[in-house]
Order: C-alpha cells, then sequence, then structure tokens
C-alpha cells in the first residue's frame, strides 16, 4: 500500500526492530528502520514525511539528545518515545520537548497502535492548518498598503470610524476600501475577513 502511513522506527535493539516492524506492518503501516540515532539524524533531511517512533536508551546517543536534534534542524514530524517501565521522569521531559506521545516498553499492541494514530491525526490537522494559513495569506498578499491598514483596524477590533481617525481619512473611504478587501479576500461577512486573517497570523508586524 503506497498511502500507508509510514513509520520512522529508530530502535538500537534488532530484535526489537524485527517485531516491531513486523507488527506494524500488520496492522497496516508502512516502515522503514533505524539502527540508532545518528543513522536516522543522517537522512532525516530526505526523509518522507511519517511519524518518528523514537527509543529513549539507546548507545552513542539516547533518544532525548536525538529528539533535540531534530528540533534543531526544525523536522516537524511527530515524535512518539518509547521509554522503559515507570520512566516517568524521561517522558515528562521528551513530552516538554514536543513529543506527542509516550510507550512503556513493554507494550500491547493496540496501545502503540492508539498512540501512532494519534499522532497521525494531529500531523494532519496540523498539514491542514498549514494549507488554511497558506491560502489566507495569499489572499492578503492581494491587498494594497492601506488595505491593510483598514484589515488591521478591523482585526483589532475598530469601528470604521476609528479606524478613519487612526488613519486620517473619511469614514466614507474606509468603507470603500473595507468593501474592497471583502471582495479581494472573497468574503461575505466580518466574521470571514477575520478568520482569514487570524489564519494567516495577520498583525501590525505582518
Amino acid at each position: 500500500m503506497t498511502d500507508a502511513r509510514l513509520i520512522h522506527l529508530v530502535d538500537d535493539d534488532e530484535a526489537i526492530r524485527h517485531s516491531a516492524s513486523f507488527m506494524l506492518r500488520h496492522a497496516g503501516f508502512r516502515v522503514k528502520t533505524y539502527v540508532d540515532g545518528v543513522a536516522f539524524l543522517e537522512t532525516v533531511a530526505d526523509a518522507e514525511r511519517g511519524c518518528i517512533l523514537l527509543d529513549v536508551q539507546m548507545p552513542g546517543m539516547d533518544g532525548l539528545e536525538v529528539q533535540e536534534a531534530l528540533n534543531q534542524r526544525g523536522v516537524a514530524m511527530p515524535v512518539i518515545v518509547l521509554t522503559g517501565h515507570g520512566d516517568v521522569a524521561v517522558a515528562v521531559r521528551a513530552m516538554k520537548a514536543g513529543a506527542t506521545d509516550f510507550v512503556e516498553k513493554p507494550y500491547a499492541k493496540q496501545t502503540l497502535v492508539d498512540a501512532l494514530t494519534r499522532a497521525f491525526e494531529r500531523m494532519e490537522a496540523r498539514r491542514k492548518e498549514d494549507v488554511l494559513a497558506e491560502e489566507a495569506r495569499g489572499l492578503i498578499e492581494r491587498l494594497t498598503a492601506r488595505e491593510r491598514d483598514v484589515l488591521l483596524g478591523l482585526v483589532e477590533g475598530h469601528t470604521n470610524k476609528a479606524i478613519a481617525e487612526t488613519l486620517d481619512i473619511s469614514p466614507r473611504t474606509v468603507e470603500i476600501h473595507r468593501a474592497n478587501l471583502m471582495e479581494k479576500m472573497d468574503a461575505a461577512n466580518l466574521s470571514t475577513v477575520l478568520r482569514i486573517a487570524f489564519a494567516a497570523g495577520f498583525s501590525a508586524t505582518t
């Protein structure tokens, strides 16, 4: 299945790599394995987007160090860490560093599959948010400088009159700019204008 979700399994234990790969493939995932964190980091720049299943206890470079390196490189793939039983402190550190979840060894198949499913759902939600943000930024780029000034006033909750006073123009001119920006943003009402602006992260510094 070429459309199956991909798991990047990073674990120095060959037996676990073999058994986990078999189990995950049987559950409908694709799996690519790595003998340790260093091997994964060497290829991650060109790696296909997926979910990273990262063992914590590895020689040379442990999972938390690998996670830190991924953060430094801006790798946005979700990370699930595999911890030893009862290793709460490690799990907390991993979650603070951005891991989406952790699973204690030895783990039940369904526990791991559930964690991976949640991670992929979050990844898809983030992807959709990124697409919406990009589309919103594209709409705002259509606006003139003055229309952006008016949009900023609307985002800040100001009335047409207040915007006019701030920009030293007439309220009628504000109405014209407002109508033009709504047309360019394909927005039927103010709530849609605001939704697009917020999705794009529009502000005075934008």
